[in-house]
């Protein structure tokens, strides 16, 4: 007689070691991760390989999100001359809030969505547990910091 107790265990053992291990750590590279910007046109991260890139999460309905957007902004138009890109990836469930969001924000680097909030593909792998949330990669796509403040993402800029 098959014991599903010990069935539903072990698949549950395995899809909580498949998702840990399918986080991003320090020292990793760009995750083969595809979106659809705000143009939509399908964006792939590791396309960004060369440059310093800043991969925040985001959503419209987020306020400390929306402030830090303001400071993305102005890092962005200061560097984006010196190999330097930030990728939004919001974890909006409404286009439409994230495209006005874009706008009211003036945010003029990439934006990409993964509309299915915190299940999102994209959140998963990245370990995001709360918004905003930022990944650091050097310009040979390897991670060097997670929530990296801005002085650490200008001292990157200016390596």
């Amino acid at each position: 007689m098959i014991d599903f107790k010990n069935i539903i265990l072990a698949c549950s053992l395995v899809f909580v070691l498949s998702t840990a291990s399918a986080q991003v750590k320090l020292g990793d590279t760009f995750p083969n991760i595809t979106l659809e910007n705000n143009n939509n046109v399908k964006v792939n991260l590791e396309s960004f390989k060369g440059k310093t890139v800043l991969v925040d999460f985001w959503a419209s309905w987020c306020g400390p999100c929306r402030l830090a957007n303001r400071k993305l902004v102005k890092v962005y138009e200061t560097y984006k001359d010196q190999s330097f890109e930030i990728v939004g990836i919001s974890l909006d469930t409404d286009k439409t809030k994230w495209i006005n969001a874009i706008a009211k924000d003036k945010m003029k680097h990439q934006q990409l969505i993964d509309s299915k909030g915190f299940d999102a593909a994209s959140a998963v792998t990245f370990g995001v547990e709360e918004l905003p949330a930022a990944y650091l990669f050097n310009n040979e796509g390897i991670l060097i910091a997670i929530n990296p403040t801005e002085e650490e993402i200008i001292a990157q800029i200016n390596k």
